[in-house]
């Protein structure tokens, strides 16, 4: 699943008129270097989550007969539904899991044909050296686990594996993912590793600017 629902606030007023995942860096739109990306794993099947202008995402990218992938989408209007409860619901199309998920404004090279999650845990993470913009990182890493808070704290990318289990108990609606984060890491239900590749998160237009130069 690639999320692609959010308005962009940062990046206004650019994200008036276009939606954050189709902003081109190096001459390809963020969203289109994902699908190609997770084709070149092997992926066969992407579903996108749209809010915020999502007929230009849903007119550019269409059915994915072009990528050779098959694209579906989850509608979100009138309002995004925050991470969680997007995926909560695309659910129906994402089960039985478990599946991938990658932010829809992020710039990375990480190769998601090495992306998996042990049978006995419910979420994988990957997290980055923290960035200027974010010093205080999100979680820790310990022999494998993501741990709520440690010493050494790295950043979230926005790029994981779900098993469906993860969102258990969860109703369709407004959601952060978050609370359900820190539930998994509690019950040490909750893997993570530390990428140290190219990754960006295209947040400001300063950033965008500086990816194009």
């Amino acid at each position: 699943m690639i999320l692609a629902a959010g308005r962009g606030e940062r990046l206004r007023p650019i994200t008036d008129t276009t939606p954050k995942p189709l902003l081109r860096v190096r001459g390809q739109p963020l969203i289109e270097r994902h699908v190609t990306g997770l084709v070149h794993a092997g992926i066969r099947r992407i579903v996108i989550n749209l809010a915020w202008l999502g007929s230009q995402i849903r007119d550019h990218l269409g059915d994915g007969t072009r990528y050779g992938v098959t694209i579906t989408y989850s509608d979100e209007q009138p309002r995004a539904l925050e991470t969680a409860g997007g995926i909560i619901r695309a659910m129906p199309q994402l089960s039985p899991g478990p599946f991938a998920v990658v932010n829809g404004d992020i710039y990375t090279d990480f190769p998601f044909e090495t992306l998996e999650v042990a049978p006995d845990r419910d979420a994988h993470l990957v997290l980055a050296p923290n960035p200027p913009q974010h010093p205080q990182g999100d979680f820790g890493l310990d022999r494998g686990l993501a741990l709520a808070t440690a010493t050494a704290q790295y950043t979230f990318t926005g790029i994981a594996v779900y098993r469906c289990a993860f969102f258990a108990g969860c109703p369709d609606g407004v959601s952060p993912l978050k609370p359900l984060l820190l539930r998994s890491m509690a019950a040490q239900r909750c893997s993570a590793q530390l990428y140290t590749g190219v990754w960006e998160d295209v947040g400001t237009p300063e950033r965008l600017r500086d990816l194009n130069a």
